[in-house]
């Protein structure tokens, strides 16, 4: 169901600079039940839900990108588990699984929804999500989420990983809010089975404070705590951004996104699609690709493959994320939750 009758034959994703396109990151949702303070304004005006795909256009267009390459596809938002019936397309999806089509299905979330779906998302063949956990402390959760509930979240943690999800904990390190929570967070995330990776602030789309209040690089925290723990480099990739450290002391894994100081897109295998179907071939370019349209304009998909082949072929060499102290203003104008983390 959803994938389109007698599809033509589709040619690998291979850019002008040879990276080979294999992961594909699908907003479903620019809602979110958060509204973190890096992430969105507190007052967010979100699209009409007329204006989103429908579920058998998503899958449609999934079906697309693995025939065409794909392996690794990640369900994001906003926040994936506030769409509605959001399981009948992860049921949709799971089907390339079986298939051989893809060798990962997964999500991103913020856990809120976890306890309600974890057993669900690991019937539909999902093995491993990402949960965004800033804090342990509930006063700051608050802070960073502005209304947010720490103990539902790491209930929901704790039933993804009592139905046999690994877990990875996504850090945002914000300055003077949890640069100084990060050893904790990495006890503890370690000390329950699951890797850490920090994430510094990305300048997306107007969130009501400067950047420069929140960036720290994490070359800095690096620096930190290495004094405290033996780190080492390891030879390892996720299909993502992140490099990866071996935690001596907790003998825990540590990932690091560093866009701003140390980018990583000589190795970019991704693109990203929004839930009203514009592919984003950067995340820090407001570079954008209309698949809607073609999408909708036929029965099969020869227009749309098409489509996707000339944003593959535009798509640049890197991005062009800066904070800049003299302007507030964003890199990007456009909000992460709208392009999908």
């Amino acid at each position: 169901m959803g994938a389109a009758l007698n599809p033509p034959a589709a040619t690998p994703m291979i850019d002008r600079f040879g990276r080979s396109i294999s992961y594909l990151r699908l907003s479903i949702t620019d809602r979110c039940d958060l509204r973190c303070v890096y992430c969105m304004s507190e007052d967010m005006t979100f699209l009409p839900r007329a204006d989103l795909l429908t579920y058998e256009e998503l899958d449609r267009l999934c079906a697309a990108f693995i025939q065409k390459g794909v392996r690794k596809l990640r369900l994001t938002g906003g926040e994936p588990l506030v769409r509605r019936n959001v399981m009948s397309l992860l049921r949709l999806l799971s089907r390339h699984l079986h298939s051989g089509g893809l060798d990962e299905l997964t999500l991103t979330t913020n856990g809120l929804q976890l306890q309600r779906y974890a057993a669900e998302l690991r019937d539909c063949g999902i093995q491993r999500i990402n949960v965004s956990l800033d804090t342990l402390d509930p006063d700051k959760f608050r802070a960073v989420t502005r209304w947010g509930d720490l103990g539902r979240v790491l209930a929901g943690i704790t039933a993804a990983r009592d139905a046999g999800l690994a877990v990875k904990i996504n850090t945002v390190v914000l300055k003077d809010l949890n640069e100084d929570e990060i050893p904790r967070l990495l006890d503890w995330a370690h000390g329950h089975g699951m890797t850490l990776t920090l994430i510094e602030v990305m300048p997306m789309g107007d969130v009501g404070t400067g950047r420069i209040d929140q960036y720290v690089p994490l070359s800095l925290v690096r620096n930190r705590l290495a004094q405290r723990y033996t780190l080492s480099e390891l030879d390892e990739r996720s299909g993502g951004p992140a490099r990866y450290l071996r935690v001596q002391e907790t003998g825990g894994k540590l990932g690091l996104i560093t866009p701003m100081t140390h980018n990583f897109c000589e190795s970019c295998n991704r693109v990203r699609i929004t839930c009203t179907g514009t592919l984003h071939t950067c995340l820090g370019q407001d570079d954008a690709c209309d698949l809607r349209s073609p999408l909708r304009a036929s029965a099969d998909d020869r227009l749309l493959l098409e489509a996707i082949d000339r944003a593959i072929d535009a798509k640049p060499k890197g991005h062009d994320f800066i904070i800049d102290r003299r302007s507030d203003r964003p890199s990007v104008g456009r909000h992460m939750s709208v392009t999908g983390g």
